[in-house]
């Protein structure tokens, strides 16, 4: 984890140390949920001692930050809930990614809630299908089990954490992706990007003129693939020719006139080979076709 992530985490810590006992948290008792499993995740994460307590009551003089009961400013039992600029509710994990999200992940908090936290705030809420909920949920003891409820929290918010630090891992290495990207967008002309190593660059080209974007392959070679025009859609600004298809190394040598194609996929998306120049040459061949069927 970098310096700057280091950074975050460490005033994150400040703060809330400022405002509350952080020796323990407190949330509901009895069966638990993905809500108050990913805030007891969320808060581990941070402080990888803190005691997560399971009760019905908060108590008076309790001191430590409570969440999903009480009423407070990390429920959402409220009658009247609190909505999300799409009018999507909050429950307890949104609310307490809202106050303090961007710590974890900067100006990419915002896509975090609403590709990863959203659709559990609405299963929480509405009851709405969400398989990642059924799964933290499957951790409850069943109805004819003798396991220790508490023992199976701990376990549904330690897998909890795995995920979360797997998806903040990914986030963070999209970041440093799209700065490499637009470093290297700046030398290229603007149609066909040529990378010297695989960087994870849809999201960088879908928001440019880029319509190709050619990269070592980790099973040798190159690989050459049309840029989407959405990161919603598979439909692609340019696909290579229907003809070549499905075809493979000798018959895709034929009908392209290239020798070190390798093979094509199905859908026209991709395009392996042996050598980039060849392949720039193969997505030059794709515009001229898609500019004469215009």
């Amino acid at each position: 984890m970098s310096k700057e992530f280091l950074k975050r985490y460490d005033d994150l810590k400040m703060l809330l140390e400022e405002k509350y006992d952080m020796k323990s948290a407190l949330t509901h008792g009895g069966k638990f949920h993905a809500d108050d499993v990913f805030c007891s995740a969320l808060l581990k994460i941070i402080f990888p001692e803190i005691e997560i307590i399971r009760a019905n009551e908060v108590p008076e003089d309790y001191k430590g930050i409570v969440f999903d009961v009480g009423m407070g400013a990390f429920d959402h039992h409220q009658m009247e809930k609190e909505l999300r600029s799409d009018n999507v509710a909050y429950a307890a994990f949104g609310l307490l990614w809202r106050e303090y999200g961007s710590f974890f992940l900067g100006e990419q908090a915002e896509e975090f809630d609403r590709r990863f936290i959203e659709p559990l705030d609405q299963c929480d809420n509405f009851g709405t299908k969400s398989e990642l909920a059924d799964i933290i949920g499957d951790f409850n003891p069943g109805w004819d089990s003798f396991k220790d409820k508490e023992e199976c929290f701990c376990e549904a918010v330690t897998f909890a954490i795995r995920i979360l630090e797997n998806k903040f891992e990914y986030y963070r290495g999209e970041e440093k992706a799209q700065k490499m990207m637009l470093s290297r967008m700046q030398d290229g002309d603007g149609t066909i990007l040529v990378l010297d190593r695989f960087i994870p660059w849809k999201r960088a080209l879908i928001n440019s003129d880029y319509k190709f974007v050619i990269y070592p392959s980790q099973r040798g070679g190159f690989n050459a693939q049309g840029v989407p025009v959405s990161e919603d859609t598979n439909n692609l600004k340019c696909g290579f020719p229907a003809e070549w298809r499905g075809l493979e190394a000798e018959k895709l040598q034929e009908v392209t006139g290239l020798e070190t194609l390798r093979f094509c996929h199905t859908s026209g998306f991709l395009l392996a080979g042996d050598s980039r120049t060849q392949l720039r040459k193969a997505c030059e061949l794709a515009l001229e076709q898609q500019e004469m069927n215009n």
